[in-house]
């Protein structure tokens, strides 16, 4: 990519702003004029096509409006989850999530840990038709698969979107299933294969790299027939990237708002929430989730996959009641 390409960042705020992000809650009315090999320089103005695409109003997601943040329940119908697959009997822990709050949940039956290994596609596939079909009637379900044949037997069972984490780069047949379908797709952005994505990620520019790889991800999606208003986007936080690199996507994530579809993040319970928070344990690091959550929700963020539910209905709550215009408070 050329050194010569501009990006432009939002920088949102709350209290109004002259333009409205994404549609959504949050306005801005400076940028980020971002370029390889320079600082970042702030500006109030930006050609009108960016701004267009900053500002148009994302369609639905399974019904779904993204004018509010929006949260997706993980449900690991694994027994090697790095948080917490095997200890949960998957339809329960499903209704439990919809009852603490859930607007999706995300059904997968292969573990994508660092480290982890391919499970075969039968056995995929048996781990996560029974939740499926037992969901899809109540809140909208999305399939976290990579490939073609475990998609078509979720969306045959009720699955209303496919959560790829390759982004279309693991199995060429997927495209065309998602297209046929007419179901949305979430194109995740990741370095590797879970196996060795973690063993030494390097990027000339993390936040733009990324930006650009979800660009062409996206492009070859409308290329295999798939509409524009039907992708979701996932920059891919610990998927082929350092600490660092994971921070500074997180710092500048409203700069994939640019990119013109809804985005989702999944940051919870990374291992380096846990080295930075000082939690060891997995279940340990809902708070510093939740904070990483809220931030993004400050950035314009919609879709945010967490295990803890219950914790961030609550903080989405607090942070809608403090966001209210028009109280005085008298």
């Amino acid at each position: 990519m050329s050194d010569t390409r501009v990006y432009y960042r939002p920088i949102p705020q709350a209290d109004g702003g002259r333009w409205r992000l994404a549609g959504g809650w949050t306005g801005f009315t400076l940028l980020e004029r971002l370029q390889r090999g320079h600082a970042p320089v702030v500006v109030s103005e930006a050609p009108a096509d960016v701004i267009a695409a900053l500002t148009a109003p994302r369609v639905p997601v399974m019904g779904l409006a993204m004018d509010r943040p929006r949260l997706m329940g993980i449900v690991n119908a694994t027994p090697d989850s790095f948080s917490d697959g095997g200890s949960y009997d998957a339809i329960a822990q499903s209704r439990a999530l919809i009852a603490a709050g859930a607007d999706i949940l995300d059904i997968g039956g292969e573990s994508t840990r660092p480290g982890a290994t391919e499970v075969p596609v039968d056995e995929e596939i048996a781990r996560i038709l029974p939740s499926i079909r037992a969901m899809s009637g109540a809140v909208p379900v999305s399939v976290d698969t990579r490939k073609a044949l475990v998609a078509q037997a979720a969306l045959q069972a009720g699955a209303a979107m496919v959560n790829d984490v390759s982004g279309f780069d693991f199995d060429p047949d997927l495209p065309s299933v998602v297209a046929d379908s007419g179901q949305p797709v979430c194109l995740m952005h990741a370095q590797g294969l879970p196996h060795d994505m973690q063993d030494d990620p390097r990027y000339d520019d993390v936040v733009l790299d990324v930006y650009d790889a979800l660009q062409d991800r996206i492009a070859r999606a409308r290329a295999a027939g798939i509409r524009a208003d039907r992708i979701v986007i996932d920059p891919g936080i610990g998927f082929g990237k350092t600490e660092a690199h994971n921070l500074a996507i997180l710092r500048r994530i409203s700069l994939y708002h640019g990119l013109g579809c809804p985005i989702l993040l999944g940051v919870s319970r990374k291992r380096f929430i846990g080295r930075i928070g000082g939690a060891e344990t997995p279940r340990d690091r809902a708070p510093g989730t939740l904070a990483l959550s809220l931030a993004a929700v400050a950035q314009g963020i919609q879709i945010h996959r967490v295990h803890d539910v219950a914790e961030h209905a609550q903080g989405l709550r607090l942070i809608a009641a403090l966001n209210e215009n028009g109280r005085t408070g008298t």
